[in-house]
Order: structure tokens, then sequence, then C-alpha cells
């Protein structure tokens, strides 16, 4: 098991399960060698400091979903996964309650656990969702892992988070995609972006002040990219309730707030064509 408190200076420990088979109906870039999980289109530029990449995969399909986990904070930065017509269909349901679990790739003294959110007030808040990883039962139970979640009220959980997941399937679909590139998060970096703790004994669990997530779709080698940011707040009015569509912003606008690098592997012109400006009416609101 890699330490977190080894994290080189000039790099990043990514931390992978045992080597899997190779995955089906992929598209041409993909690849599971550990090298090139941060070359993928997905993947943001990682932070500096004390963090590791984890990766989840699955037997049959490669790579799930992978995340940047932030040691010294025990916290995740950001989740990201793909959406294609081979990794997303819908073969199972939801896993049960015996599904969630502790990150055992991230050593225990840095993991987030079930008596962190115990009591707390607040959802378990699936980052990478259940209901985009229902094509085996493995590649579900992994979207229970504790290192996939980020506490949440439940005002933003079941109803506008969900509301925005539930967009983001619908494009899912051959006629809009070839592929979707996702990647999601609640904030943990700078005091503005984080409102309080989960405490448990002399440590806590950051509580992300905003959510976000960044889109990319590529369809017939075009490409085009979204970007949704809101507060996280206890309750939500009827106006605020009213459209996710109030909560687009580019993806250029997304970096500014999160401090975060997304799609920074696609060619320079393509992402700063792609993320300067979006275009809402070629996104099916």
């Amino acid at each position: 098991m890699a330490s977190c408190s080894k994290v080189p200076d000039d790099g990043i420990v990514i931390i992978d399960e045992p080597e899997k088979e190779q995955p089906q109906e992929q598209p041409q870039d993909v690849s599971d060698d550990n090298a090139d999980i941060i070359s993928r289109i997905e993947c943001p530029k990682t932070k500096d400091g004390n963090n590791i990449i984890v990766v989840k995969k699955d037997d049959e399909y490669g790579v799930n979903y992978f995340l940047e986990w932030d040691c010294d904070k025990r916290a995740q930065r950001w989740t990201a996964y793909r959406m294609y017509k081979g990794n997303t269909a819908t073969t199972v349901s939801r896993s049960g309650d015996d599904a969630w679990h502790e990150d055992e790739q991230i050593p225990v003294e840095y993991r987030s656990t079930y008596e962190d959110y115990h009591y707390s007030g607040f959802d378990r808040g699936h980052i990478c969702p259940s209901a985009d990883r229902l094509q085996n039962k493995n590649m579900n139970r992994q979207t229970f892992c504790y290192s996939n979640m980020q506490p949440q009220y439940n005002s933003l959980n079941a109803f506008i988070w969900s509301d925005m997941e539930a967009k983001v399937r619908s494009w899912n679909r051959d006629s809009f995609r070839d592929t979707l590139y996702v990647v999601k998060g609640g904030t943990i970096d700078g005091r503005d972006n984080v409102f309080d703790f989960l405490t448990h004994d002399d440590y806590g669990v950051l509580i992300p002040k905003y959510f976000f997530m960044a889109i990319l779709c590529v369809k017939n080698g075009k490409y085009k990219a979204l970007g949704f940011w809101i507060e996280h707040k206890p309750s939500y009015s009827q106006a605020e309730q009213k459209s996710i569509k109030q909560y687009v912003v580019s993806v250029d606008e997304l970096e500014q707030r999160t401090g975060i690098d997304f799609f920074c592997n696609l060619d320079s012109e393509i992402q700063d064509a792609t993320e300067k400006v979006t275009e809402v009416g070629e996104w099916s609101f």
C-alpha cells in the first residue's frame, strides 16, 4: 500500500486495484495502464501536495472511475469517469445498504468512514452516481466507497443535485454523444469554499460550500463543454429549485471558481474554444 506521506513533490502516486482484463467497447484513447490515468481526457491537472489518485476498475469494463484524494484534508477533490454505449447499460439494480464501505486503497489514517457521517445530519452524497454505474454489480458497488462521497444536505443531494445527474444521464445516448467525460466534486480548497466540518474525535471531514460538474461531450469528432455550479445550502427556494439551467456556467468560469484545470489533456486549441463559451441551446434543456 502506498502511503500518502510519501507522495513525491514532482509527481502523484496512483493507487490501483489488481490487474484487470482489457475493457470492451471503449473509445480508442482509453488505456488502463497507471501511467496513462493522468493522461486521460477526463483527468484534471492534479494538485501539488499530499494527494493520491485512486483508480476503481472492473474485470470486464476496465476503468470504472478514478478520483484525487487529499490525504491532509481526508477528502476527495474530484471524481472523473466516462459514459458511452459500452459501459452504461442498465442491467442490475442499485446495491443495498451493505454496499457502503471504506476505501482500502487509502491508508487507514487518511480514509473517511461510516463514523464520519453517522448522526451528522448529512447525506453520503455519491459523486460518481450509483445510477450511472448499473452495468454490473461490481461497478455499482464501487460507487458506494466512502472515497466517492462528500457530505451533502439532503435538500441538495435528493433534489437539485439529483436533477443535474439525471440531466447528464439524458445526454448519455447515441444520438447525442460518442463519449461523455464527467468530472464532479465539492469544493475543498480555500476558506471561502468550505463552510464547516463533520467532526470525529480530533479531526473532521470537510463540508463543501459549493458543488460542481464539468461535462465534455464528443460526437463525431466535435467537442462541446458545460459546467454546473451550485451553492451547498440546507434549503432552497422554489425559484432555486425550478430549473437546473440557472446553474450552468462555462468550464472556464468553473475553473476560475474551483482552481481546477479541467480537460487539460485536450489539444490546447480545442480546450480553449470548448471551455470558453457554453451554448446552452445545444444541451437540450
